[in-house]
């Protein structure tokens, strides 16, 4: 049976979570839809949510806390909603852990365009080619392209949200040579990906950290000057 995504809304205006809720189940979505932290958490016990849209302004726990908390024990794909003249905030939400982020006031379109994309980069809705290939190992590491799934040395389960595990393989798939920004962002998110400078700096300190034996002098992911990053290892199929 072909189940369709479940969102949930987490936004405590009502006139816009009753706007979002509505034209995204018009376009095909199930929605859910939560004013706050506590409401939030008890639909997640509740139900299988593929995807959260999250005002960063909310009563009680705000957006970025509760990003914090989620990354700490689930990869679910986190959409922010952030005030249109806070960039600082976007990059905060992006190194909490947020997969994308829409600016207000937004048009749902927009809204909707960046859900399918996120949604295309997760287990949700695997891609296809994806699905057909097999894991690729590095330096101990196993990525497993078809499961989503990165595993250590001593083969535990490392978790990773849907941004961090494409730039991830993005590295697997170009090992050795030196990406540039844009390159990183068209190999890993494609054109739908957020126009923000730091995005891909971002995730790259990220996976740093989970993957690292020192994140601040890195072995695995170098920093090229002027250039990019480069993945040093050698990677081969598993």
């Amino acid at each position: 049976m072909n189940r369709s995504p479940h969102i949930l809304v987490v936004e405590d205006d009502r006139e816009i979570r009753t706007m979002v809720s509505r034209f995204l189940q018009k376009n095909g979505l199930r929605v859910s839809v939560a004013e706050d932290a506590r409401a939030m958490d008890r639909i997640l016990e509740a139900a299988r949510i593929d995807l959260l849209v999250l005002d960063l302004m909310l009563p009680g726990e705000d957006g970025l806390s509760i990003c914090r908390r989620l990354r700490a024990s689930s990869a679910l794909p986190v959409i922010m909603l952030t005030a249109s003249g806070d960039p600082v905030a976007r990059v905060v939400g992006l190194e909490m852990g947020a997969d994308d982020y829409v600016p207000k006031p937004f048009d749902p379109h927009e809204l909707l365009a960046r859900i399918k994309a996120v949604l295309r980069r997760t287990a949700s809705i695997p891609e296809a080619k994806e699905q057909a290939q097999g894991s690729l190992l590095f330096a101990g590491w196993r990525l497993d392209p078809a499961a989503r799934e990165l595993r250590n040395p001593e083969g535990v389960r490392v978790t990773l949200t849907s941004a961090e595990f494409d730039l991830l393989a993005a590295f697997c798939r170009h090992p050795r040579r030196t990406l540039t920004r844009d390159q990183l962002l068209d190999l890993s998110q494609g054109r739908s990906a957020a126009a923000l400078d730091r995005s891909i700096d971002i995730l790259v300190s990220r996976i740093r950290r989970k993957i690292e034996s020192n994140p601040r002098d890195p072995a695995l992911i170098k920093t090229v000057r002027s250039g990019g990053y480069i993945f040093t290892p050698e990677v081969t199929p598993g």
